[in-house]
């Protein structure tokens, strides 16, 4: 069987790996800036689907069907970002008679309502923020849903996810703006301006749960990851178990992802996302993905899983196994290189890598595309590469060990974010793990540091 990989960069080479292994022949994709990008050498066939402009190539759903059919392929692999939750491609997939490795795309049609979703997932009995029931019809209604609600409010994309979108409002005059500059990014991010709003809970956590669902009715939670370590609304560095979650919740918050998935009618992978509360026990459903996430490796390595492998098996029809749970005192981490000046306000870099050496070593991982010499395309995401480190000496040997690696890291040639992960790996309030933070911490923590 072939499987097209309608993605780039390292969750291409990712997911081929996996594909290697189960003996399935991959097809990549590409666009001309992408010509010599490492994913392309490494599949078992590449295919150019246009130019560098994402509309023009990896969010061009006609040229991927095109590229799957000239290929032969059987199957295809969204990665994550681009078209993975993009209900029109699963639907054409299916059309041209390819399995997505997804869910069907009726049901990701159907999800791509937020409020449709909450309210599913509210009647299963999994709490969900207080918030609009459809989108909002303008700045006026705006205002008036957020007096009911109380200030501090969020506007939001009302189909799309990512954190792209998501804008702060502290009070009604600052409302107007806001809600334009929201508008504008979801229209950017996402190719629609509806907003929806949710009352913001500023002092709470960003937990998720992942989760996967067969074929035949069983639903399985894989622990939690958490993810609070975030710069305007994108994940910088994830690990599981969650140090803040007491455990009288981590059942609960594991059975509501369950929960929350089967009332989706997903069949697929799929993560939940929750905001915690300090009281380290109350916990609000924000959103459910349905894609594998760029965090996957941190459960994988907690659990001795390969998540893409039972992406495949699900879309093939197989069971899910006996319910998996961690090893204790075992803990994983993961940080996201990207190739960003953190001293020049995480100021997207460009140029060519001149040199490079991943570390190695026990319980270290690197996920990465890059390679010497390499020019970094500038169409598309920053993400150069992930590396995680698990230990069963809990968090602080996954730390200790994370620590080590990026020491032993060298990226040459252009910015990353690395002098930002060994900084706030050192941050006691972070390392230590006891004291409450939460999704807004960097912002006050980024501007006392000197970044070298």
């Amino acid at each position: 069987m072939k499987v097209l990989i309608a993605n780039r960069g390292e969750i291409a080479i990712r997911v081929m790996r996996t594909l290697k292994e189960l003996g399935l022949s991959s097809v990549a994709v590409y666009s001309e800036e992408d010509r010599d990008s490492p994913h392309v050498g490494m599949a078992d066939e590449a295919w150019c689907i246009g130019s560098a402009a994402p509309r023009e190539s990896y969010l061009n759903i006609n040229r991927m069907i095109t590229a799957a059919k000239i290929a032969g392929a059987d199957l295809v692999h969204p990665g994550y970002g681009f078209l993975s939750e993009n209900d029109q491609f699963a639907l054409a997939c299916e059309e041209a008679g390819l399995k997505f490795i997804g869910p069907k795309g009726s049901v990701m049609a159907g999800l791509a309502n937020k409020f449709a979703t909450k309210e599913l997932v509210a009647k299963a009995g999994v709490p969900v923020i207080p918030g609009s029931q459809r989108p909002l019809r303008g700045v006026e209604e705006a205002k008036s849903e957020a007096k009911v609600l109380g200030y501090p409010v969020l506007l939001k994309a009302a189909f799309g996810g990512g954190g792209r979108g998501i804008v702060l409002v502290h009070d009604e005059s600052a409302m107007e703006k806001a809600f334009g500059m929201s508008q504008m990014e979801a229209q950017a991010a996402f190719g629609k301006s509806e907003l929806y709003m949710e009352k913001c809970l500023l002092d709470a956590r960003h937990v998720e749960v992942q989760v996967a669902a067969d074929h035949h009715g069983a639903v399985r939670s894989y622990t939690e990851r958490d993810c609070t370590i975030q710069r305007r609304n994108q994940k910088l560095i994830e690990e599981s178990p969650s140090p803040f979650i007491s455990q009288e919740a981590r059942p609960r918050l594991l059975e509501a992802g369950a929960k929350a998935t089967a009332a989706c009618r997903l069949t697929a992978l799929a993560t939940v996302e929750f905001l915690l509360l300090p009281d380290r026990k109350t916990f609000y459903f924000m959103e459910i993905n349905k894609r594998i996430q760029v965090e996957h490796p941190v459960t994988e390595e907690l659990l001795g899983l390969d998540l893409i492998r039972l992406q495949v098996g699900l879309a093939l029809g197989e069971k899910l196994g006996p319910a998996i749970e961690a090893p204790p005192g075992r803990h994983a981490i993961e940080v996201r290189v990207n190739a960003e000046d953190a001293a020049q306000n995480f100021l997207s870099g460009e140029g060519t890598i001149t040199a490079l050496h991943w570390p190695a070593g026990p319980g270290v991982r690197v996920d990465t595309f890059i390679r010497p010499y390499l020019t970094l395309a500038t169409s598309y995401d920053s993400l150069l590469a992930k590396v995680i480190a698990s230990s069963g000496h809990g968090r602080p040997g996954a730390i200790s060990r994370m620590r080590r690696a990026l020491t032993e890291t060298t990226i040459e040639g252009i910015p990353t974010t690395i002098p930002f992960h060994k900084k706030i790996l050192a941050d006691p309030v972070f390392a230590q793990g006891k004291e409450w933070f939460n999704v807004k911490y960097l912002d006050s923590w980024i501007p006392k540091q000197r970044f070298i």
